[in-house]
């Protein structure tokens, strides 16, 4: 299992503001939560991923299709949860690059929406199951 992850975001504080929004949504809860970096465990004692948010030395643009990470796919328990997390990422402006739906392409189940953060990373909350 994958202890933790640490993402560099440009501006701490609106990262904090926006991840602040969307992590109760895919079934995180805040762990940290300091000048200098925030973090999110798996809420109800579940385990998982922690994610850590650090401040960037550099202001380099971030790219998906260069060498590091590609994407973060949130693992949902429900259609409906696939659904809420998209209409979250729309109100805070995020570009949505797939509305919700099945991607046939993938073993199924698989229900999911993708979108950017404010920084252009790709996060995915998918749904391996048919309920709604």
């Amino acid at each position: 299992m994958l202890g933790h992850l640490g993402i560099n975001v440009p501006d701490l504080d609106a990262a904090r503001r926006y991840y602040g929004a969307v992590m109760p949504l895919v079934g995180f809860e805040t762990f940290l939560d300091a000048d200098d970096e925030f973090a999110y465990r798996p809420a109800a004692g579940k385990p998982g991923t922690y994610l850590f948010f650090y401040p960037s030395a550099e202001s380099a643009p971030y790219s998906r299709q260069q060498t590091g990470l590609q994407h973060l796919a949130f693992m949902v328990r429900s259609r409906s949860a696939v659904t809420a997390v998209h209409a979250a990422a729309v109100e805070l402006g995020s570009s949505v690059l797939h509305e919700p739906q099945v991607f046939p392409q993938y073993p199924q189940p698989y229900f999911a929406t993708f979108w950017l953060d404010p920084w252009g990373l790709m996060l995915e909350a998918v749904c391996h199951h048919d309920r709604d």
